[in-house]
């Protein structure tokens, strides 16, 4: 098994899964995290944490995206919660598409939040894109359903991605 990965072979299958329950723990976490610097920045109008929160974040993606999801904070904070559970094998692909996405969001917030900290009327853009964020994050955890892997099946059906050779399983095979 590599150290630089995301997920892992298991007996059964022959495509990369992860733990379904430690990416639904990771998301709860980051929602945590995203209402903290939702409500500090846009019900209090105190700003400074976004940068802190959103680099967090790119930082947490870059890693799991890059490295491996195990080491991501996020993730082995989550593990930590659900170590007693069995684990539920879910595709990996998809789910690197969705933390792909997050990276991007979670970037494009993260360099908005540090240029336009001091400007109130500029930061409908960084709202806006937390409310997504809020939004995918509050789906995950919450119904198990994951928008950055429909994201990832339409894109697929568009033809704008490669297919991968197997289609690895969805989450209650929503996405068959």
């Amino acid at each position: 098994m590599s150290t630089i990965s995301f997920g892992e072979y298991i007996e059964g299958t022959n495509f990369k899964v992860l733990d379904e329950r430690r990416m639904r723990a990771s998301a709860g976490i980051m929602l945590l995290l995203g209402l903290i610097a939702f409500i500090n920045g846009f019900i209090l109008r105190d700003f400074i944490i976004i940068p802190y929160i959103a680099g967090f974040l790119v930082l947490n993606f870059i890693i799991g995206i890059f490295i491996n999801p195990k080491f991501s904070p996020t993730l082995f904070i989550g593990y930590l919660f659900v170590r007693k559970q069995s684990p539920l094998p879910i595709g990996a692909i998809q789910k690197k598409f969705a933390w792909s996405l997050g990276l991007v969001l979670s970037s494009v917030i993260f360099v908005l939040s540090l240029f336009l900290l001091n400007d109130v009327s500029y930061f409908d853009p960084v709202c806006l894109l937390c409310l997504i964020c809020l939004i995918i994050l509050y789906f995950e955890t919450a119904f198990g359903i994951c928008l950055g892997c429909k994201f990832y099946y339409l894109f697929l059906s568009l033809k704008l991605i490669k297919k991968p050779v197997e289609k690895p399983n969805c989450m209650g095979d929503v996405c068959e």
